[in-house]
């Protein structure tokens, strides 16, 4: 079984960043869930810095720490437009994001780790 969603690692992860953010919508922004979800959904476009790299994708790189708006300084920032009403959902849908793809190289970390224990 872990093998197979290691094989759909990358796919969870894509589906992963529509769904979370659309239950976080609906569940802690009911009477404007659609704004909400929209907004963070628009906060994918955080991933631009990945042109900034060469080969742009690659299955098994990290996004946290290697792309420049993923890194220590740019999160911190995101935490902080958390704070204040105006920022909130820009800053949510910045920081799911950024738990997302922390989450996705842990997965990374533990299945290469797993592999090569054998």
């Amino acid at each position: 079984m872990m093998e197979l969603l290691n094989e759909w690692r990358g796919q969870i992860h894509l589906v992963l960043h529509v769904v979370v953010p659309l239950a976080v919508a609906w569940i802690f922004f009911q009477a404007l869930w659609k704004k909400a979800f929209s907004v963070m959904l628009t906060t994918m476009l955080v991933d631009i810095d990945h042109l900034l790299a060469t080969p742009i994708y690659q299955p098994d790189r990290c996004s946290i720490g290697f792309h420049p708006l993923h890194t220590e300084w740019p999160i911190l920032l995101y935490c902080i437009l958390c704070a204040f009403p105006k920022t909130r959902l820009i800053g949510l849908g910045l920081v799911i994001h950024m738990i997302l793809d922390a989450g996705d190289c842990m997965w990374m970390k533990q299945t290469i780790n797993v592999l090569s224990f054998f």
